[in-house]
């Protein structure tokens, strides 16, 4: 399957978009966005993502647990998740209290890409 990679300009208006007024713009001083995005490229370059689903979780994995933005970097990780979904013609409907939990299981290191594309499967039969 060809996948389409988010560039880092794409990630940051992503980002942008999911501030609430107030809260800090920009990257973090000492964390790295194109090495979060890069560990989506391996996987992908080596054909260890094999569908949608695991796309979406790579993504939401390493762009929470890069902290690579000063601030909304879980709600980025929710949004590019969504966002790979949709692309895909995947539309799940999910609490907001739900994905809250993951996405903070995900970036504390609970809840692996494996897990998180599981969970996400398993969203689509509710």
């Amino acid at each position: 399957m060809e996948f389409r990679l988010f560039t880092a300009a794409e990630m940051i208006a992503l980002h942008d978009a999911v501030l609430n007024a107030g809260e800090l713009e920009g990257l973090a001083k000492d964390a790295s966005l194109e090495g979060a995005l890069a560990r989506v490229d391996f996987r992908v370059h080596y054909n260890m993502i094999v569908d949608v689903y695991e796309l979406a979780a790579m993504y939401a994995v390493a762009l929470s647990q890069a902290h690579a933005f000063r601030d909304a970097n879980k709600r980025t990780a929710h949004a590019a998740m969504k966002l790979v979904l949709k692309m895909h013609g995947i539309h799940l409907v999910l609490s907001v209290t739900e994905v809250g939990d993951i996405i903070i299981k995900t970036a504390q290191g609970h809840l692996d890409e494996v897990e998180l594309a599981s969970w996400l499967r398993r969203q689509k039969q509710r």
